[in-house]
Order: structure tokens, then sequence, then C-alpha cells
């Protein structure tokens, strides 16, 4: 509490100061403004923004204090188990060395080179993961437009200064704290800092009072909001650490919401950490009493409590999510968080859009009719204006138009015009104008978008070269035509204009009206080849896909029937607008096709799967997507996408194709599979050992093992579990989607950890009985004896979890686990049956002992093979 404390003044005092420096910005001249920033509104050069980067860093956010390379090592060698190790090597020192007659320094050296051994291991692995997630993160990148030599560029925000003039459009990120030069019905939307969902309009001047909140300064946009609709031009104020949103992240920087995954992770070493602080005061007192050394007992139970503890399950999980993340990563997937690896493989509802996703993304420009449904170059004329002169995002449809209207010899229009305005597309409109005037100063409002938009502005309709009112029955004439192309599969826009304007200069979105329909452009997207393929491989792997749309109905029925999703219910935006919550969970049940959705509609789509218990991904990548992203267990966005898409996203997919999806979703799993292998091991072997513990602290003279005997055998079954995150998964176990259960975990451990104590109990007997090893003379013998069976058993199971199948025979693990288990079991071997386990004060066993460590170890895999049958056939499950 005493950190916080004076922890968080510092950042208040940040954040105040930022918001200063911002509001003393706002209220410059623009000229005094430019000139202190030193640059002007054309920009900056490219010599000037080298050195604006070299005084004020990268255009990132970094919030706390990255470990360096000295600070990651210092962690990999302090940790609580080394830490141990080290205690235990001071106390074998003053005990074997400073008190004794004759020193002895192998016990101390041994402890001292395991710990180097734990060191180097934690922290090569966790450097291999940390560059391997280094990497991905490079292959993925937001842009700015900037003016730089009297040039537009395109540059990585990072590489954003102040003093850089940007130009923005629907869709991208502000790069930084900026203020506003132009703006053309620029919306900005700011709710990650200030939670409205409500976009605001921005001004390139000052409107409002002076002691406005800073994020209602109308000339002022600030670095984590992202522009709308619209379109404008600004000049960077800050960047990075120096933003408000960096201010804000410095003070805000502690825990990030966990997922299921990392709250699974957390209660299961809740529950293990709740049985060691039970059970380690028992251990302590049992064995002070039985053996009446407390020193011993003490520095046993201290042992204990570490070899207990999962101390490999951060490495294990740190290195199976960034082998996941690499390995998709082959497959044109790149992880943006490690953690969503597993909610991808959790996933059982994918959202997804339907161009690009089911369809070539290749807009092919079919038809250009008049209302009659009849050719008309005109309605392509009117079209190719809208289309070039507006200012915005153009999309694939404008590029189309613009394409097969310069193959049409169009082109020469162009010089003809001047755009005096335009009033930019958004979703609630549907719909972009633009205001041009001809070289006889004659003005024409030219408006496109989706037909029934277009059609509710319409007060007359060009029929047959003659413009009339646009009366019911011309309405109904109008839209059979749509309708009739749209179930043929063609993407239906209309066209419509006016020349009676008013003689101003700024238009709004009241000028679009008593507007003239003029007819309707056609295009084809078809089905991907390979749609249909991997819509059946994510069904039968468990992945329902529903389809979610801002398309009409005709055309996403028409796609969605060659691909193999159903239609038999679909549902409309203005049906899920007027259903209620319950009803909607009702609804999605049966309906996979949900078309002509605005944003917050596709948010609230996601939201009733969520509360049916469904783990959904969303796939997207425009504006209208990025609340259905945000909203999403897991969203998936491409790289190709918008700025606001792509930062909203916990997956990027470099190709948009589901079949790159499929094999996401499977690494996904497996990735889960492998970290499972080593919890539920972990659990149940830790459990286990407790119970083997305290029967032996009861009925033994002496400790079953020394400190530093299980403190190297816990090293040893580290180092064979090494391979884990490299092992395969059966295919049985990719075919559904995998979630978290906590309650089967602890299911897992209290069957099968007493299952290990008894055959440690077992070997108690023969090492008392058979071996004789019955008096605290001959405990090095009993150590030893148990120190082997302990070691074996524990990579055998690894061996047996591992799989629901029988191992060995219809399941082979994979190599690396393989040589590591292998290796660990003939190190093991030739300690304990060698002169080597005396320097860890353990005997020599006898040869007659192999036989009875045979017939114990095959006695457990064969009772654990039958208890994970019984198991399987009672839970059905096994990881």
């Amino acid at each position: 509490m005493m950190w916080f404390m004076k922890k968080a003044p510092v950042a208040v005092q940040r954040k105040n100061e930022c918001e200063a420096v911002l509001r003393r910005y706002a209220l410059l001249e623009e000229q005094t403004l430019l000139t202190l920033l030193d640059t002007s509104a054309q920009g900056i050069s490219a010599a000037r923004a080298a050195e604006h980067l070299e005084r004020y860093g990268r255009n990132v956010i970094v919030a706390g204090k990255s470990k360096g390379f000295l600070g990651r090592l210092f962690e990999a060698l302090f940790n609580p188990f080394n830490l141990v190790l080290l205690l235990v090597a001071v106390i074998t020192f003053i005990t074997d060395v400073v008190l004794s007659v004759k020193a002895d320094f192998t016990t101390a050296a041994i402890i001292l080179t395991l710990i180097l051994i734990s060191s180097a291991i934690s922290f090569i692995q966790s450097e291999k993961s940390n560059s391997a997630a280094a990497k991905l993160s490079k292959m993925i990148s937001n842009r700015a437009d900037v003016w730089r030599d009297g040039a537009l560029l395109e540059i990585g925000i990072d590489e954003v200064v102040p003093g850089d003039v940007v130009r923005l459009s629907a869709g991208d990120m502000l790069p930084g704290d900026v203020r506003f030069l132009t703006t053309k019905d620029a919306f900005i939307a700011q709710a990650a800092l200030t939670g409205e969902s409500a976009p605001v309009e921005k001004f390139a001047e000052l409107r409002g009072a002076q002691t406005d909140a800073l994020t209602d300064f109308a000339n002022l946009g600030l670095m984590g909001t992202n522009l709308l609709s619209g379109s404008a031009t600004a000049v960077v104020l800050t960047t990075g650490n120096d933003t408000y949103f960096g201010a804000m992240a410095k003070s805000l920087s502690g825990d990030k919401a966990k997922n299921s995954f990392e709250r699974g992770v957390d209660s299961v070493s809740k529950l293990l950490l709740h049985f060691m602080l039970v059970m380690v005061p028992v251990i302590f007192i049992t064995n002070g009493i039985t053996k009446h050394d407390w020193g011993a007992a003490l520095l046993f139970a201290v042992t204990m409590a570490v070899g207990l503890t999962p101390e490999m399950l951060p490495m294990i999980m740190t290195s199976t999510l960034a082998r996941g993340a690499v390995s998709m990563a082959r497959h044109q997937t790149i992880v943006k968080t490690l953690s969503a690896i597993q909610t991808f493989g959790e996933m059982d509802v994918l959202c997804t859009d339907k161009t690009g996703t089911l369809t070539e993304d290749k807009i092919i420009l079919e038809k250009y009719m008049d209302v009659h449904g009849r050719d008309d170059m005109r309605i392509l004329r009117h079209a190719y204006l809208n289309s070039y002169f507006q200012t915005g995002l153009k999309n694939l449809i404008d590029l189309a138009i613009i394409n097969r209207a310069e193959e049409n010899g169009l082109s020469g229009l162009i010089p003809q015009f001047t755009r005096m305005d335009e009033i930019p597309f958004d979703f609630s409109r549907r719909r972009m104008s633009v205001v041009l005037q001809n070289q006889n100063g004659k003005r024409q409002l030219i408006t496109k978008g989706a037909v029934e938009e277009i059609m509710a502005i319409c007060a007359y309709v060009e029929h047959d070269g003659v413009v009339q009112a646009f009366d019911a029955e011309h309405r109904a004439d109008a839209m059979r035509v749509f309708e009739e192309h749209n179930r043929d599969g063609l993407r239906v826009i209309a066209v419509a204009q006016k020349n009676d304007i008013a003689d101003v200069t700024v238009f709004g979105v009241e000028d679009e009206r008593d507007m003239v329909l003029i007819g309707f452009v056609g295009f084809l997207d078809p089905p991907k080849e390979s749609a249909a393929q991997a819509i059946t491989a994510l069904r039968e792997h468990g992945v329902r896909v529903a389809v979610l749309t801002g398309d009409s109905e005709g055309v996403a029925v028409k796609v969605c029937n060659k691909v193999g999703i159903p239609t038999e219910n679909c549902l409309s935006g203005s049906d899920v607008e007027a259903m209620s919550d319950p009803a909607l969970r009702e609804a999605i049940q049966t309906c996979d096709l949900f078309s002509k959705l605005s944003p917050a509609q596709k948010q609230r789509v996601v939201q009733a799967f969520q509360q049916s218990g469904h783990t959904v991904g969303y796939m997207g990548d425009g504006i209208n997507d990025a609340p259905a992203l945000q909203e999403a267990d897991v969203g998936i966005s491409v790289d190709s996408g918008v700025d606001i898409a792509k930062e909203t996203a916990d997956i990027i997919l470099l190709k948009k194709d589901l079949m790159v999806l499929e094999e996401g979703v499977l690494e996904g799993r497996r990735t889960f599979g492998n970290i499972m292998k080593y919890i539920k091991m972990a659990a149940s072997g830790n459990f286990g050992n407790m119970i083997s513990v305290m029967v032996a602290s009861l009925f033994l003279p002496f400790l079953p093992m020394l400190p530093v005997h299980i403190l190297t055998q816990n090293l040893l079954c580290d180092f064979a579990q090494i391979g884990i995150p490299f092992d395969h998964m059966d295919q049985e176990y990719l075919r559904a989607p995998r979630r978290w259960e906590t309650g089967g975990i602890r299911r897992f451990m209290l069957l099968f950890g007493p299952l290990s104590s008894v055959f440690d109990i077992l070997c108690f007997a023969v090492l008392w009985w058979v071996v004789k090893a019955n008096t605290p003379a001959l405990a090095p013998l009993f150590q030893a004896g148990w120190f082997l069976f302990g070691t074996l058993s524990q990579i055998l199971i690894v061996h047996m979890i591992r799989t629901s199948k029988l191992p060995f025979v219809q399941s082979r693990a994979s190599l690396p686990l393989v040589l590591s288990t292998v290796l660990v079991g003939i190190i093991a071997i030739a300690l304990v049956f060698s002169p080597v386990a005396l320097g860890f004060d353990l005997a020599t066993l006898p040869l007659t002992f192999a036989p009875w460590l045979i017939l114990l170890l095959a006695g457990y895999c064969a009772s654990t093979q039958l208890f994970k049958v019984l198991y399987m056939r009672r839970y059905r499950e096994w990881l």
C-alpha cells in the first residue's frame, strides 16, 4: 500500500502536466503552433523527422519498466527454487566444511552446480520464447500517412514524430495526440479514453469553453482513439509516453483482465498452494517430534515446499505458447497475445464477415443499369465521379468502379469537374455523397450506397430519360429489379443525383434529400473454392460458423448456399433490433446467417452467443467490425485490415482464408493440450508426494530423503519435462474445442495422486523388508532406492498421462520428449548404481533391487492405465 501511495502522485502529476501542455497547444494560433513545433502545414522534411525521432524517441508506449538482459538473468538465478538450494548449500557448507573435522566440499559443490544448471535451463528457454514473440510482433504493424518533403508517405506508426502532418481517413488510428488543421465530417471514437460509445465530431477550430474536459476540445484528437468516419489532416503534438494516453497507461499499468486460461492456471496454483500450506507444517511437526532434530525437520519441510511447487509451470506455459505462436506463424497466423492461443482452441463459434472470407474478395463490376435493369453507361459515369472524387478510404467497390470506367474511356471526365465538398460514408446512413461543379459552374450532388437507404432519400426517379415522382408504383418496380439481381448473387448498390442544390460551400447530411434515383450498379464477389472445404473442416472440429454481414440477404444467401452454411433461418439487422435479449439468444440457436447488420448489431449477436455459453471468435477487417472484435473472446483480423481492426484483434491473419484459420484452431488445441499434460501431471504427482512424505514421516526413524536429494530429483524431473511443449496431441483430442475445467483437474489430482502414493509405500516396504534398509545407519540406502523409484516413476507418468491411448503402442511421444525423459532416466540410474551416489549422500544400490524396481514401475504403469480407462469411462474426458 505504501508503494502505491508513493507512486500514484507521480503518475497523476505526469498526467496533469501532459494535459496542461495539450490545453496550451489547443489555444495557440495555428501558425504559432506550427512554428513552435518546428513544422509547417505541408509537413516536415525527412532530415527534420530524423532529428525529431532522435530527440523524442520512437512512438511507442511503455507501461512499466522492461527488464534488461541482466535483470532477466538475475530473475533466473534468484527464483524461490534456487534460493532454497542456496540455503541448503550454506547449511551443508557449515556442517560439512566449517564444523567438520575433515572438510568435504562435494555436496555443496553439487548443489551449486544444480543451481547453475537450473538457472541456465530457465534463462535459455525464457530468452527463446521472448525472442520468438518479439519476431512475431514485428510482422504486423499499423501505418500512418504523413507529409514529408512535400510528398505523402506511408510509414509505421512508431516512426511518427511531433511536427508530422498526418492525413486521416475512416478507420485510421490517431498516431499521437494531434491538433486538427482541416476536417470534413470527422467523427472520432473515444470510448477507449472516455467510455462513451457515441462518436464525437472534431473541427479545425476550437469550440466550447476552455474549461472543458480535454477529450471535449473540438480541435484536439488523442492517441488511443480512431477516426470513425470522415477525413482530416492534423499536426502531431506528442508521441509515445508523452501523450495523454501514455500518461494514463503509466498510471494504470496494473494487472490486465485475465482470460479463462490464466484464471484456470491461477486456480490450480492456489489449489496446490493450499494443500502445501496445510501439509508442510504437518510434515515439519511430525518429523521434529519423531526424529528429534527440529533444524533438520525445518530444512526438510522448506525443501518439500519447494519440491512440491510446480515451478516449471511458467516455463512450460511460456515455451508451449511461444512454440504454438511460431507454428501458427508458419501457417500465416500471427498471435499478438500469447494467451489468446488457448482461447483460439477453446472457440466453438466463429462469427465472420462474408466478403473476403467466404468470397474471393475480388469485386467484379457486372452490371450498370437503369431502374428497369437495362445497361446504361450514364449510371457508370455517375458512380465513377462519386468514387473518384471521394477522399475517404476507397474500398473494393470504389476501385472496381474506377477500373471499369477507365477501361471504358471515362477518365477524360475528371478534368471537367472540381470537387466542392463531400459527405463521407458512415454506417448509419450507409451512403456517401460528393458535390461537383463542372466548367460551366453547374453543380451536382451524386450519392451512392445501400439500395434501401438511397431509395429512402429519393423523391424522384429517372424513367426512360424523364424525371418523375418516385411514387409507390415506381418504387415497387425499382425494388423488383434490385431483388431480382440480388437473388442472382449480385451485390447491388444504388446511384442517385440532383442538380437543384444550395449555393453554399459546406454540405451535410440534410442536403441528401429529394434525390433522383437513376439506377443500380451490380457486383459479383464469387465464393472461394476453399471456403466450403474449410467450413466442413471447422464443423468436423466442433466449430460452428455464423455469417454476420452488412450485405443484403439475397447476396448472403446465395454465397452461403454455395459454401455449405445453412440459410433456412436468416435474421436481418431490423429483426435483431426488434428482438429482446432472451429472444435473440433463442434465435441464434438455429440461425447461422445475419444480414444487413450495423456495427452495434454485430456486437450484440456476439454477446448473445457468449451469453448462451459459447466461446466466440469474430473475424473481420473493417471499421464496422471493431466493436464485435472487441467483444469477442478472440478477435481475428487480417494484415490488410484497417488500423482499428488490427489493433483490437488478438490474432492477425496474413492471408484472409478460413483454411488458415482452421490450422490456427488446431494449433491452439495442441498448445492447450500440452499445457494440460504438465498441469495434471504436476498436480497429481505433487499431491501424491505429500501423502507419501506424510506416511514416511510417521513410520520411518529417519528422513525418507535429504533436502539435497529432493532438490536434485526435482531438477531431473523438470529437465525431463522440457520436451512437453514439443509433444504431439492425438487426433481425437483435436476434434473438439477444449475448455479449462478446474473441477476436472481437482478430480484428476484426487484420484491419481493417491495412486502414486500407494506405489511409493510399496517401494518403502521393499526397501525396508527386502533390501533391509531399516536402520538410521542405512538411511542413505533407503533414500537412494526411493530417489530412483520416484524419479523413474515421474518420468514414466509423463508418458502415461500425455495420451488417452495405450502409450508407446497406440500413441508415441515426440522425439524431444523421448530424448529428455530417456536421458534423465539414464542419469538417475547411473547415479544410484555407481560410486557417484556417495557424493550426494546416497548409498550405492545393490543390483538385487533392480527386479523389484522393474516390478514396481510395471505395476504402477499398469494400474495407471487401468485407472485411466475407468476414469474416461466415468467422466468422458482425459486431458
